[in-house]
């Protein structure tokens, strides 16, 4: 069995801690529970790892947040991947900070980078799991918000979350969604 791991962020040190790329650091922890790297191939840097027999291939798109369904379709079709095996990990700011919820399908929300899955992809059927993380902005400042950095009180406990993600993602790849969903979303 294999599975595609998307973590949705973007590219460049101005970008590394920000709400936005919640994905990415969530990808990061991940593989470094396996010792494992990521190295930049086409359109993503790439990294795997074996897991209770199962191959595991992570993807941190390259091509920025708003054109993320290219690198998905790109790994999904390269690696042979279908879309039941494939999961999303994106911010949403319709949840409280660190709130996580994995979801089968589901709307975009407004969230470029799941729009444009959605768009390349042809339909919303792909799993993913939304990582919290508030909405704790003025009218029209969305933009600045998810592209700003966490504050002190959500860094503090960030890297428990981010270890819940991880969890939630290698039972996903183990037990499949709907086990997953029943045991850990919030």
């Amino acid at each position: 069995m294999k599975y595609l791991i998307a973590g949705l962020g973007n590219i460049g040190t101005e970008y590394e801690l920000t709400r936005h790329n919640i994905g990415f650091l969530v990808l990061d922890r991940l593989i470094d529970k396996f010792d494992g790297k990521f190295e930049h191939d086409r359109l993503a840097y790439v990294a795997d790892f074996k897991h209770k027999g199962r191959a595991i291939h992570l993807i941190k798109p390259t091509t920025y947040m708003n054109l993320s369904g290219k690198a998905v379709n790109y790994w999904m079709k390269e690696l042979k991947i279908s879309k039941e095996n494939v999961l999303v990990v994106t911010d949403d700011i319709a949840l409280p900070f660190g709130k996580l919820r994995m979801r089968a399908k589901g709307s975009n929300a407004g969230h470029n980078g799941l729009k444009n899955i959605e768009q390349i992809l042809g339909g919303n059927d792909y799993a993913r799991l939304r990582f919290g993380v508030g909405n704790d902005f003025a009218k029209g400042k969305q933009v600045d918000f998810v592209l700003s950095n966490f504050d002190q009180d959500q860094m503090a406990n960030i890297t428990e979350r981010i270890d819940k993600a991880c969890e939630m993602i290698l039972s996903f790849c183990s037990i499949g969604i709907e086990r997953t969903m029943n045991f850990y979303n919030e």
